[in-house]
């Protein structure tokens, strides 16, 4: 395929830069302990930081790969999909999830929401960023969300998003990785407090597992 012919069929989403794909066990929010099959796409400009995948900014280093190809690897592993990145909605994702959809796979996504909402999802994770907020229509269709607490600026950033967020989202506090030991003793108190707010840990790193 000529390089003309890929940018047009990324620009549609018929392709995705493809970072990885691999079947594990979800490690956070609302669906933890669950068997999923993660597709990580390239690209993302929201800039955390704290990021743990930083190798996924630049879409430029991970190849353009067909939606045909990551569905029929998804559907020999898994009922159920996440997506994530990268920041995943810097691309259209109408049609990846309407191919996943079309095998009678639940498709998740993990996001920032700072781009326009593309795709159909069954489970929608917003996890906001400072650097970039969300969009408003991540805020209304949210079924999770899921801030990060790397400073005790972080909690008072929460109730901002949550106060933004549709009343019917669950709502999770999660550790940044690096600031655990210090910031969940901080966290328990304030769910005790604030029990609106549930913990997220990243269970997946307890276990040694992608």
């Amino acid at each position: 395929m000529l390089q003309k012919e890929i940018q047009i069929a990324v620009e549609k989403g018929d392709m995705l830069p493809l970072m990885e794909e691999f079947y594990t066990i979800q490690g956070e929010g609302y669906h933890t302990g669950t068997a999923a099959y993660f597709i990580r796409i390239g690209g993302c400009d929201v800039g955390c930081h704290w990021c743990d995948v930083k190798e996924s900014w630049n879409a430029e280093l991970h190849p353009p790969t067909s939606t045909d190809v990551i569905v029929a690897n998804a559907k020999q592993y898994a009922e159920t999909v996440v997506v994530t990145g990268g920041e995943p909605l810097t691309w259209d994702m109408a049609p990846l999830t309407a191919k996943l959809k079309a095998e009678n796979l639940r498709v998740h996504i993990e996001t920032s929401g700072a781009y326009p909402v593309s795709g159909h999802w069954d489970w929608f994770c917003l996890s906001p960023k400072k650097t970039k907020l969300p969009v408003q229509e991540a805020y209304d269709i949210a079924h999770e969300l899921k801030v990060i607490i790397h400073n005790k600026h972080d909690f008072i950033f929460a109730e901002e998003q949550a106060a933004r967020t549709n009343d019917k989202a669950i709502l999770f506090l999660q550790p940044e990785w690096s600031k655990k030991e210090e910031m969940t003793p901080l966290i328990i108190d304030y769910v005790m407090n604030n029990p609106k707010w549930r913990i997220s840990l990243q269970t997946h790193k307890y276990l040694n597992i992608p």
